[in-house]
C-alpha cells in the first residue's frame, strides 16, 4: 500500500516499505576459495575506455575486502593504478605477462585470456 513519506527523508511518496534499508539482504553470498582452486583469466582490453589498455583479471571467488588487498599489492608490482569492479580487478596499462607471473607465485591458476 502506498503512504505518503516523511518530508525529512526528502521522498514526496513511497511506495513499499519503510525506508529502512538492509544491506545484508542485498549482499550476494561469496564463497572464499583458497588460490589455488580458483581458475583466473587475464586479458588486457581497450573497449569501452576511450582508446586506453587496461588488464582485466576475472574468475575470482573471493570476498571484496580480500581482492581490495590483491588489488592494492598488484598495483604496487606493476607500478600502475587499477580498481576493482563487480569481483574484476582491472590494472591500468598492458601487464598480461607480468601480472601471469605474479599470480603464479601467488599459488592462483592462471591463464592469458585474448590475443
Amino acid at each position: 500500500m502506498a503512504k505518503k513519506a516523511n518530508s525529512s527523508d526528502g521522498l514526496a511518496w513511497r511506495e513499499f516499505g519503510d525506508g529502512v534499508k538492509n544491506s545484508a539482504a542485498f549482499e550476494r553470498p561469496v564463497e572464499e576459495l583458497p588460490p589455488e582452486k580458483q581458475n583466473l583469466r587475464v586479458q588486457a582490453t581497450r573497449a569501452g575506455r576511450k582508446g586506453k589498455t587496461v588488464t582485466v583479471i576475472t574468475g575470482f571467488q573471493a570476498k571484496p575486502e580480500t581482492l581490495q588487498a590483491l588489488l592494492k599489492q598488484l598495483k604496487t608490482q606493476c607500478g600502475t593504478g587499477g580498481a576493482l569492479k563487480d569481483l574484476e580487478i582491472e590494472i591500468q596499462g598492458e601487464h598480461k605477462q607480468k601480472l601471469l607471473e605474479i599470480l603464479t607465485k601467488m599459488g592462483y591458476k592462471v591463464k592469458i585470456s585474448g590475443g
